[in-house]
């Protein structure tokens, strides 16, 4: 890959990085606004139609032949875990946690990866790492107990839950590594978003609490449904489509390292933009995050 190829990719990961930062703040709105399981199943939807729009106007090289049976279900627990049960915590969690939280929390995605390939691979994790898994989610823990709502109600469940969205997001990444051997990654995409959508649109249909009437769709108002939509195609097609192509061209390891700058958008974002308030006890814990997975991940 040529230099100026390298940074034109750099510059789209660091762009990517901020959209992620952005989105953050985007769905506290629309959870403040819509229903979680309509904000979940309705961003997967719009963006399980613009990745089969890609993958049809592209039609990349893909040999499908026999998918087996266990590959099948693979893609289903791909599914279930990284769109169905990610969307549902993280829209929920959204409803009481504050996007600056939520943004360090998910800063924690590089450290769990790193965590749970060791554990897979049984992997001998030095003492560097261990002190970096201990700095990450205390950070964690200091941003969660200790702010403004310090306490165990309320707002720790919706941090709790968005952690629930991280980790099933980084468990699901862990059964994409052998597909991706064996067949082309946005089409690896096209069928996880669609499996998802569709399990998420069955909950939705049988949840009680999800009315959908002429109040539903048009009490949010233009706004709302605006910023629905750019969640569901940028942030979710888009910037997903952009990252898998990114780790094909500088590999996993060099590409993972941007996400350190997601916290510090979704930082940004949220105090401009939802003016949250952020203290002390959020540099503390910012510090602790970022420290504890660059050390949590890093190889002899």
């Amino acid at each position: 890959m040529s230099g100026s190829q390298a940074i034109r990719t750099q510059l789209i990961l660091i762009g990517t990085m901020a959209i992620w930062g952005l989105n953050v703040s985007v769905i506290k709105v629309l959870a403040a606004n819509v229903h979680p399981m309509l904000v979940a199943t309705l961003r997967m939807v719009i963006a399980a139609i613009v990745i089969n729009l890609t993958l049809w106007l592209l039609r990349p090289p893909i040999i499908l032949g026999r998918i087996p049976l266990a590959q099948c279900l693979r893609f289903v627990l791909c599914a279930a875990l990284m769109v169905y049960a990610n969307q549902i915590f993280f829209a929920r969690g959204m409803v009481s946690a504050s996007a600056t939280n939520s943004a360090l929390i998910l800063a924690l995605s590089p450290l769990v990866a790193s965590l749970m390939a060791a554990v897979i691979f049984r992997e001998k994790l030095s003492r560097v790492r261990l002190l970096g898994v201990a700095l990450g989610f205390g950070g964690v823990f200091v941003v969660v107990i200790m702010g403004a709502d310090a306490s165990l109600a309320q707002a720790s469940q919706g941090d709790a839950l968005v952690f629930g969205a991280m980790v099933s997001f980084v468990a699901g990444g862990v059964f994409i590594q052998s597909l991706a051997r064996q067949y082309h990654a946005l089409f690896i995409s096209s069928v996880i978003y669609t499996v998802g959508s569709v399990m998420l649109g069955i909950h939705t249909l049988l949840d009680d609490s999800v009315v959908l009437n002429e109040q539903t769709l048009l009490g949010p108002g233009l706004r709302i449904w605006a910023f629905m939509a750019f969640a569901g195609i940028v942030p979710t097609a888009v910037c997903n489509m952009l990252w898998n192509k990114a780790i094909a061209e500088l590999g996993v390891a060099r590409t993972s390292v941007y996400q350190y700058w997601i916290p510090v958008f979704g930082v940004i974002f949220a105090l401009v933009w939802l003016d949250e308030p952020f203290t002390l006890w959020h540099v503390a814990g910012m510090a602790g995050i970022l420290l504890g997975t660059y050390l949590g991940t890093r190889r002899a």
